[in-house]
């Protein structure tokens, strides 16, 4: 008779309780990791004067986005004073491209290992799959030669190359463990019908692949972007992607060190990738999911 029932006032002041505390520990978290973004975007909208008086936390006086428009048009990146401009557009032809193609090539063969399976499929998979592993600097020397037997060093074309060869291993592995989950019988059916390679693959196979075409694109959209070390290895002046003249703004600045030019610039650079994970992230996790549950 003194046992408690689960639905007793107790214990649903406990379970209470423990909402509010697992809400409290959620909230610091999520405070802790936004503080960065704050102190950041905080300061590029202060003035020099404003930053040297004020406090690190305090909220700008007013919105001022000369910072924003220095760093955009007007920062010395080396000799030249172009601002981060010219190189963002560098990294939007380079990412654009590099996506399409090694997220197109990944599919085709994510589609041959699995539904059109030969000898040795799982030797050639296992040899793709170890391309996921190789650090960036393993392939930095070879990669310089092959760009340079191919006459395209120091160009937005040689980087499209190395990302779109280097890409491969990751879109495969994504495209083939998603095409392991849709069942054989549609691709027999086809191909009794007279469809060939790639017509299953443009009208069935295809159409069948959102999800993953999602998660590949933002995954190689996000590591192309972001990349500096390729950038900085292959490339020089104005041919450079926007991480590597970011990191000239920020590293070669004379007299005054200008803290708000500095964070605008770091914020434009990063705003691409924001926007993709904000707008397509909750869909990255689906893709993922639906290829987890089917497996």
């Amino acid at each position: 008779m003194s046992e408690t029932s689960p639905m007793s006032p107790s214990n649903s002041g406990s379970q209470i309780l423990l909402r509010l505390l697992l809400w409290a520990v959620l909230i610091l978290f999520a405070l802790w990791f936004l503080l960065p973004a704050y102190v950041v975007v905080g300061t590029s909208m202060k003035d020099l004067e404003e930053i040297r008086s004020g406090s690190l936390l305090a909220l700008p006086h007013e919105l001022n986005f000369a910072a924003w428009r220095h760093a955009w048009s007007e920062a010395c990146i080396g000799v030249e004073c172009t601002g981060l401009e010219p190189y963002f557009w560098n990294s939007v032809r380079m990412a654009l491209p590099a996506v399409v193609i090694s997220t197109l090539l990944g599919a085709l063969t994510g589609f041959a290992l699995t539904k059109f399976r030969f000898r040795g499929a799982n030797l050639v998979f296992a040899l793709i799959l170890f391309g996921c592993f190789v650090p960036f600097q393993v392939v930095i020397l070879p990669m310089a030669q092959t760009l340079g037997k191919l006459g395209i060093t120091n160009t937005v074309y040689g980087l499209i190359l190395v990302h779109s060869v280097y890409g491969l291993a990751f879109t495969t592995l994504f495209f083939r463990n998603y095409y392991v989950t849709i069942p054989d019988e549609l691709v027999r059916a086809a191909t009794i019908d007279g469809a060939g390679f790639f017509t299953i693959f443009w009208r069935i196979i295809l159409p069948l692949s959102p999800p993953i075409i999602v998660v590949s694109v933002i995954w190689q959209f996000t590591q192309i972007w972001n990349d500096f070390l390729f950038g900085a290895s292959f490339t020089t002046g104005g041919a450079q992607p926007v991480t590597v003249a970011l990191n000239n703004l920020v590293n070669t600045t004379t007299g005054v060190k200008q803290y708000n030019v500095d964070m605008a610039a770091a914020l434009i650079t990063a705003a691409p990738t924001l926007f993709v994970y904000i707008v397509a992230g909750r869909y990255f996790v689906r893709g993922l999911t639906v290829g987890s549950v089917k497996g």
